[in-house]
């Protein structure tokens, strides 16, 4: 027998053991299932790598430990708000908040996020403007700052707000700063040397256990949090980089939102920073008062500050997804980078584009990770069948994560309209109930499709037979992308 027959025999033997465990012993989506097999069939040594890189599912359940954590600073008023609303007396400040006590019961049971009616909320679409802000916060923070970054870039703006953390540390305040290993993996070490000689703290979320070598492209923490003294909170689509302030040549403006809060929603924010931080650092938080410090401001908006990710036993940013676009009556407006749903998001959006329901969706004009983007252009097909509008951003890159329902209902966050934010990733969004806040949203999505060409059915149709093939392969890989 020779080598060449040896070879090809051991690696059909390894796809078939492999295939086994994708088969038999993970619980994933069925979809996912059938996509690693086509992967395994079609390319088997290149597949069976890929699989060890990004189809790590066997040992998810090794590398969590948040269920043992205690939701620090929120269990108490957690307990009370389920039993107040459990007996229909919830105190809302704004009645018109009760049209979504089911939703809001939902994520309180299943994420203990709290709703919180004292918030002020600013909406930020524009880098440099949501950056200046942050960085005057933080230089007048007299406590401390808890940063949590998917991506920190080794150029101007990451050096800018690394100075502002230095000065802050310098100045006897409490500062630490997670980033993700994989999303911030060009980083060097020297970058933190300063903030550390300081007496700031650093830790990365799943680094590599091999320098330069990370295995564990799922499981990442696509969050974006800053918490100033426990009163001011950001959360957005902003990641730290030049680019996000438009200066990279190859996307060109960069159309983001992000939201300052500032009122008792910040308490949240700083428990899921807390539970982040205690996973990846030694160095664990505990319960202080002075992060969940008294706010005397008094704002009008409710806000419940929802996170998900593969620990979670429910989706529960999807979920609140679908609850909302089942709700919808008049208009859903949805901005994304990446639209690949899954069934039961596309079959929610279908359903009330074909109820009469002004369905609209907002994609970018270029790609940045390609299969993802002819996934998007697939998936577009399906809702414009529906009825729905689909629109392309054509001023830059437009990397939003906003959902508006009806002018009522809204939210903005980490998670994209995709498998990956809905499963994979650990994401954190706003929900918020407040007409003026869902009107401005609408009205930035409104002033966006000025900027914006329409996908017509009929042009979606006549598309070229390449880009059907490109989509088509693109979509059978769709559930692991």
């Amino acid at each position: 027998m020779s080598i060449l027959t040896i070879s090809l025999s051991v690696i059909i033997l390894l796809n078939v053991v492999l295939a086994g465990f994708v088969i038999f012993l993970e619980r994933r989506d069925v979809g996912a299932t059938w996509a690693w097999l086509l992967v395994l069939l079609f390319i088997p040594v290149v597949g069976f790598i890929l699989y060890l890189i990004f189809g790590q599912n066997l040992s998810r359940r090794k590398i969590f430990d948040w269920k043992d954590q205690e939701k620090i600073g929120i269990k108490e008023i957690t307990h009370t708000q389920i039993e107040l609303l459990s007996n229909s007396i919830f105190p809302f400040n704004d009645r018109r908040t009760a049209e979504f006590k089911d939703l809001i019961y939902m994520l309180l049971v299943n994420d203990g996020a709290v709703l919180t009616q004292d918030n002020d909320v600013e909406i930020f679409i524009d880098g440099k403007e949501k950056f200046d802000a942050l960085i005057k916060d933080m230089e007048a923070a007299e406590d401390h700052i808890h940063l949590v970054y998917y991506i920190i870039r080794n150029d101007e703006l990451g050096k800018k707000i690394m100075s502002t953390l230095v000065k802050k540390a310098k100045e006897g305040l409490e500062v630490r700063l997670l980033f993700d290993a994989m999303g911030s993996r060009g980083l060097p070490k020297r970058f933190f040397t300063a903030l550390i000689h300081a007496g700031g703290k650093v830790s990365s979320f799943f680094p590599a256990k091999i320098p330069l070598l990370n295995m564990r492209v799922n499981f990442r923490n696509h969050r974006k949090l800053a918490i100033i003294d426990g009163k001011t909170g950001y959360i957005g689509g902003f990641n730290i980089g030049d680019e996000y302030l438009g200066l990279d040549k190859n996307f060109g403006y960069w159309r983001d939102t992000h939201l300052r809060i500032v009122g008792k929603a910040v308490y949240g924010m700083q428990t899921r920073f807390v539970l982040d931080w205690n996973q990846a650092s030694a160095r664990k938080v505990k319960y202080n008062v002075k992060y969940f410090p008294e706010i005397e401001f008094e704002g009008e908006t409710d806000v419940q500050i929802v996170s998900s990710g593969p620990d979670s036993e429910w989706e529960q940013i999807k979920y609140a997804y679908v609850k909302m676009i089942n709700s919808a009556k008049n208009y859903i407006y949805i901005q994304t980078p990446y639209f690949i749903p899954d069934g039961s998001v596309l079959d929610a959006l279908k359903i009330a584009a074909l109820s009469g329901v002004d369905v609209r969706v907002m994609i970018p004009n270029k790609p940045d990770h390609m299969f993802v983007y002819w996934a998007t252009y697939s998936h577009v097909g399906e809702v414009l069948k529906a009825g729905a509008r689909v629109y392309v951003y054509e001023n830059g890159f437009i990397h939003a994560k906003t959902l508006v329902v009806d002018g009522k209902v809204s939210t903005v966050g980490t998670a994209n309209i995709d498998v990956r934010s809905f499963r994979l990733n650990f994401e954190v969004n706003a929900f918020i109930y407040s007409q003026p806040i869902a009107g401005r949203l609408e009205k930035i999505f409104l002033d966006d499709m000025m900027n914006s060409q329409e996908i017509t059915k009929v042009a979606y149709e006549e598309r070229p037979l390449i880009i059907r093939f490109k989509e088509s392969v693109s979509r059978l890989l769709s559930p692991i992308l």
